[in-house]
This record gives C-alpha cells, sequence and structure tokens, in this order.
C-alpha cells in the first residue's frame, strides 16, 4: 500500500480518512457503517481508557456494568430522552432464524420467536441503570452512588467516519446519584474539570470548558457541561460531556431515598462520559501531512530503535547495546521497540513510525558503534541530534516531555490564532466561511436567533464559556441585548 497521503489543505476529510486506514488505526467493516479498531488503533484507546479509568477511580468511582439491550417501556420511560434517541436506535424485535424454511439456501426471521417486548439496543444506559439503582438506594447512607462503566453503544448513524461518527463505538458513561442538587452539579462539574484535564495533559489538546443552550443540550438534562477542541480545519469538536440530569430520571424510574430527617425524597442524577471519538480529535489536533503526530503519554510507541547493520556480527554487536538501553527505558515506564526485522530496509521502517507518529526514532548503525553515538529523530520537528549513547536514555526521556509540551502549545497557538471576536453578522459569515474556527460573539439567548445562525452559515454554538465575561453587548443577528459573548463554530 502507498504510504502517499493526500495533502490536508487539499482535501482535509481526504487526508483525515486515508491516515486512518494506512497508519492502520481502523477500517470500515462488514456491517454498514460500523468499523474495526485495528490494534495499533485500539493500543491508543487502552492508553486513554487506563488514564481516564485511574482519574475516575481516584474521583470516588467505581466501575460495573449493565445489559446492552434495554426493554422498549424502560426505555420510554423518560420522554425527553427517549424522543432525543429514538432516531438512532436499532431495535430487536425477533430472537430466532428458521433454518432455509422454503429451500431456498436462506435463513429467514421466525415468525412465532417474536419477542413480547421489543428491545432497544442502548444508545446510551440512563433508562436501563436508572431502573436498577431503584433496588439499590433506600436511604441516604446508601449515596451518593458513583458508578462508571466501560462498554459499547449503537447509535444509528446514516453518515459515517471513522472514530468521528460510526453507528457502533466504544465509550465510558458514569450515572451517579446524590442527595442534593448542589452536591450533583457538583459532580457534573467536577467531571468536566477532570476530562478537560485529560485532554490538555494526556492528549495536549486545548479545550474551552463551557455549558450547552438549550437546543445543544442531552437530551434529558437541566444541564450540559462540554469540552470544546479546536481541529486543524477550524471546525469544532465536542471532547467530553458532563450533564446534570436534575431529577428527571429519578422521578421516571421513582428513585427515592429516606433522608435523615426520615422523609422520602428523589435523588439528584448526573451522567457523563467521552467516547473513541477522542482518537478522531487526537489525530486531527497533532497530526501532518506525513502521517500521525502522536503526544508521548498516549502513544503505543514512544521511541523506536532502527539498527542500520552491514552483516550478522556487526547487528549482534548492535543488538547487544540496545538491549541495555531497551532495559532502562523500561525501568523508566518508557515503551520502546527494537525493530530488528530483516525483511524491510531502513528507510521504509522510518518511513512507517514516521506514520505511524512515534515520537522518538533512534538509528544505531556501525559508524555508531566506533563512535558511541546514535542518531536521534524527534517527530513533532523532525529534527535529528548525534548524541553519545552514555546519556541517550536520560536525553530521551527529556525529549518526550519537551515533545510533549511542544504539541500542546503548538495547538494553543492554532486556537489563539483561529478565536474571532466578531460584532456584526456581515464580519460573523465572512470568517465561518473564510477563516473558521472559534467566533466569539454576543447572543440574544433564544433558540431562534440561534437556528437562524444555524440556517445562514452551518455554525452552532459550541458552549457559552465558563470563564466568559459579563458585558453589556448586542447580538450578532437579531441586535437585541446580550450580557456575554458565546463560541459559534462549524463541528464535527
Amino acid at each position: 500500500m502507498s504510504k502517499h497521503l493526500t495533502k490536508r489543505e487539499d482535501d482535509y476529510s481526504k487526508w483525515y480518512n486515508e491516515l486512518v486506514v494506512k497508519a492502520d488505526l481502523a477500517e470500515n467493516s462488514a456491517v454498514r457503517g460500523c468499523m474495526v479498531i485495528k490494534p495499533y488503533g485500539f493500543a491508543i484507546w487502552e492508553k486513554m481508557q487506563a488514564e481516564l479509568d485511574r482519574m475516575f477511580k481516584e474521583t470516588g468511582h467505581q466501575n460495573a456494568y449493565f445489559p446492552l439491550f434495554v426493554p422498549k417501556s424502560l426505555f420510554e420511560a423518560e420522554e425527553k430522552n427517549a424522543e432525543g434517541f429514538a432516531k438512532e436506535c436499532a431495535v430487536v424485535t425477533h430472537y430466532r432464524l428458521q433454518n432455509d424454511p422454503d429451500n431456498s439456501g436462506k435463513l429467514r426471521v421466525d415468525p412465532e420467536a417474536k419477542l413480547e417486548e421489543e428491545l432497544v439496543v442502548r444508545p446510551t444506559s440512563e433508562a436501563i441503570i436508572w431502573n436498577t439503582y431503584k433496588g439499590w438506594i433506600q436511604s441516604y447512607r446508601d449515596l451518593p452512588l458513583l458508578i462508571n462503566q466501560w462498554a459499547n453503544v449503537v447509535r444509528w448513524e446514516m453518515r459515517t467516519r471513522l472514530f468521528l461518527r460510526t453507528a457502533e463505538f466504544l465509550w465510558q458513561e458514569g450515572h451517579t446519584a446524590h442527595t442534593t442538587r448542589t452536591e450533583a452539579v457538583d459532580e457534573a462539574k467536577q467531571m468536566q474539570e477532570v476530562y478537560a484535564t485529560f485532554a490538555e495533559n494526556f492528549m495536549a489538546m486545548p479545550v474551552v470548558k463551557g455549558y450547552k443552550s438549550n437546543s445543544e443540550r442531552f437530551a434529558g438534562a437541566e444541564d450540559t457541561y462540554t469540552i470544546e477542541a479546536l481541529m486543524q480545519d477550524g471546525k469544532a469538536l465536542q471532547a467530553g460531556t458532563s450533564h446534570f440530569l436534575g431529577q428527571n430520571f429519578a422521578k421516571a424510574f421513582d428513585v427515592k431515598f429516606t433522608s435523615k430527617e426520615g422523609k422520602q425524597e428523589h435523588v439528584w442524577a448526573t451522567s457523563w462520559g467521552v467516547s473513541t471519538r477522542l482518537i478522531g480529535g487526537l489525530i486531527m489536533t497533532h497530526s501532518d501531512d506525513n502521517g500521525l503526530v502522536l503526544p508521548p503519554k498516549l502513544a503505543p510507541i514512544q521511541v523506536v530503535i532502527v539498527p542500520i547493520y552491514k552483516g550478522e556480527e556487526q547487528l549482534t554487536t548492535i543488538s547487544e547495546k540496545v538491549a541495555v538501553f531497551v532495559k532502562e527505558f523500561r525501568k523508566k515506564g518508557i515503551s520502546v521497540k527494537f525493530d530488528d526485522r530483516d525483511t524491510y530496509r531502513p528507510g521504509a521502517k522510518f518511513a512507517e513510525y514516521e506514520l505511524k507518529g512515534v515520537p522518538v526514532r533512534i538509528a544505531f548503525g556501525g559508524r555508531d558503534l566506533e563512535n558511541n553515538t546514535v542518531e536521534v529523530a524527534r517527530r513533532d520537528t523532525f529534527e535529528k541530534q548525534t548524541i553519545s549513547q552514555d546519556i541517550v536514555v536520560n536525553f530521551v526521556e527529556n525529549l518526550l516531555e519537551e515533545i510533549q509540551e511542544n504539541l500542546f502549545k503548538k495547538a494553543i497557538d492554532y486556537r489563539a490564532e483561529h478565536t474571532t471576536e466578531v460584532n456584526d453578522f456581515k464580519e460573523f459569515k465572512k470568517v465561518i466561511k473564510n477563516k473558521g474556527g472559534f467566533v466569539s460573539a454576543h447572543w440574544d439567548g433564544t433558540e431562534e436567533t440561534e437556528d437562524k445562525i444555524k440556517e445562514y452559515t452551518k455554525a452552532t454554538i459550541r458552549c457559552i464559556p465558563n470563564d466568559a465575561k459579563e458585558e453589556a453587548g448586542v447580538c450578532v443577528f437579531s441586535g437585541k441585548p446580550s450580557t456575554k459573548r458565546v463560541l459559534f463554530a462549524k463541528a464535527y
């Protein structure tokens, strides 16, 4: 397969699709709209999962698992939630096939094997979880209940793109129950902070923390807190959401607790989640026309060592030296691969690891044996340095930190250059069309204005930033009074 990629400036969408496949992250499957996540792509997800799981447990959450199937009556119990997901649901109606009933060589659905109640394949798990919580919660002593699950969900998308939007995807979903409104709001905000910390510290992807407008909020939520990132094509990506659900689900499923005062009260709820869409965000935040660029903290292979040798004897000597490096790297928790395959030339190996975004490459040749050196190349800037073998492990350890910081700074700078304050609709349309990025503008707070702006420009309100300053202004579209700026953008 050719490693050549379409350039981002020529066709960003095509570049992205090619990169996902050529870097061996994922591919389309035989099931329409579903993907196969390949080992290299799954290794990135595993690293994300490990860090997030650690952060969830540090904030007091535990993992559990709930069924994939949701009885339709339970799904319908919270009306807004059911309405919000209705068009994306896959539904199981029968449980058996007939074995070639008319000798056609094909199986048929057995009409006698119709389910008494249809089952929705979970698009999200609030319904089945809140029905379960009813049996778990009796008293204030049972609260707070802080549960997370790692699972797959199905949302029957018509237009799909690997990682960004597929009919089935992997995610985590937290579902918590609390005694008071304040405690639940604090939980939802805390998880927004956890997501933001993960995005910035591990993904090197800067995010804006904010909350959604009424029309963009999660179906069944009172408030949706979000982290919004900006991709290199100027489009925004919703990278994680945390919802304050009020008592909507508790009332729908009659989940009550006895308070300290002996009163029966409905609990207060949150839910929150991130998905494999984060891998799409990672790719689009950092990668270039040569392939993936991965932040060291999430790279499956942080360092690759490629031997350049003549004859078996030289390879043996290099391998002995490399074995010492490998041991030292692993002691420091650095993942390293020694690629001594004799079926590929060094140049082909360099191209492969460049495409796969390995942060640091070490070349070790015959001349390096004589001079006690190695050549170290960094993926983010393509800079190369020849350094002494005596310092290589500490040098690379520091270099990985430097690369992580550099990727974050580069992404921050890009976002700053592509965040524009506008004060009239003509300017708004011009920026959205020609420059893209985040547009900071006053909005009158009505859904009508929001819908009109979307109709004319395809831009939506990504969030009302948590740190938005109170300032008197006029709506960019209607001219009505406004008290703060919100962020608009075209989005994935």
